[in-house]
């Protein structure tokens, strides 16, 4: 057993944090609220982000980046993906030298476009940044607390460390898979919240079941082509971090991105549901990111196009569905390339 970091107490860190103190880890929990820490120290429970679970006696909690860093072997980075940069930068001067990252944050950043991989290769020395594992696949934070079987991946370009990263958090509901292609595993991760959003859209204005299954499989298809262009493998996008977790995430009663789609398609503002939420939806800005990424490398993504024009240029649903509709006919093949 190791002494581990969890940067981030949202719901998906926390769950994670709960599963490695679980299996027997020295585990802190970092969050950047002190009410925050004051609350899980004294009530073992964190209310706003991951209600009705009880976490483990042997967790420890900080706001203090230093205290969090101190000592520890493993560091998991689970903030927002639009924090990452910030968070990263303030912990870097903190790292144990060794110490092995693993990033739990799904999202391309806004105005640089980065991947999360690129953000962390900005800030930490070379070596520690390339041998920095990304954990992700269909795991719903609720879930995994619940202690239902789930299945995720690790992903490093060093193979060995991915191994090591899929021991670590591997127990008997928890299965992890290692795998080498880290570009590819990332994009699944963070383009499936957009399609999230659209299939959430779909089913607010009660289009039904088969333009679900049309938006999820075109979706597919759209991330494989802007995830290749980028330098992924295809074959990754059939595996748990594409198909997985854009089937989840897109269907899925607990996903936040797909709940933020139905209120827009039932005719709320978004400004309406970003009020009544204390959660991030990751696909809210990562659909600016990826919008603008796949302009800027000339990358056909329609349905990426239109849930941006339903976010950040006021488009009606219906008006996004009607372009989607009647775009120029193309054969499968065609629509693949």
């Amino acid at each position: 057993m190791i002494s581990i970091a969890v940067i981030g107490a949202g719901s998906w860190g926390t769950a994670l944090s709960h599963l490695l103190a679980r299996k027997g880890h020295a585990v802190t929990l970092w969050a950047y609220e002190s009410a925050l820490v004051d609350i899980l120290r004294r009530d073992g429970e964190n209310h706003t982000y991951l209600p009705g679970v009880r976490l483990p006696r042997n967790l420890f909690y900080t706001n203090n980046l230093r205290e969090a860093a101190k000592g520890k072997k493993m560091v998991v980075m689970a903030p927002p993906s639009q924090c990452l940069r910030s968070v990263l930068a303030g912990l870097a001067p903190f790292l144990e030298p060794g110490a092995l990252l693993v990033s739990a944050s799904k999202g391309i950043e806004n105005d640089t476009l980065m991947t999360m991989s690129e953000v962390i290769a900005e800030i930490l020395p070379a070596p520690m940044a390339a041998n920095a594992t990304f954990l992700s696949g269909p795991t719903f934070a609720k879930e995994v607390a619940a202690c239902l079987p789930a299945a995720a991946v690790a992903a490093s370009k060093c193979e060995e460390t991915a191994r090591r990263v899929q021991e670590i958090f591997s127990t008997d509901y928890f299965r992890v898979y290692s795998h080498t292609d880290v570009r590819g595993v990332e994009l699944g991760g963070a383009l499936k919240n957009v399609m999230a959003l659209a299939c959430g859209i779909s089913d607010g204005l009660g289009l039904g079941d088969n333009a679900r299954a049309a938006l999820i499989t075109r979706g597919l298809a759209e991330i494989c082509r802007l995830g290749v262009a980028l330098g992924a493998r295809p074959a990754t996008f059939a595996g748990l971090a594409g198909l997985g977790d854009l089937v989840l995430t897109c269907t899925g009663g607990l996903s936040r991105n797909r709940r933020v789609g139905l209120e827009l398609g039932r005719g709320k503002t978004l400004e309406e549901i970003l009020a009544a939420m204390n959660m991030v939806a990751e696909g809210i800005r990562t659909s600016l990111s990826a919008h603008q990424l796949a302009k800027k490398i000339g990358v056909e993504t329609p349905i990426i196009d239109q849930v941006y024009q339903v976010l950040y240029r006021g488009k009606a649903p219906q008006g996004a569905l009607a372009d989607l509709m009647e775009r120029s006919l193309k054969s499968e093949r065609e629509a693949e390339e």
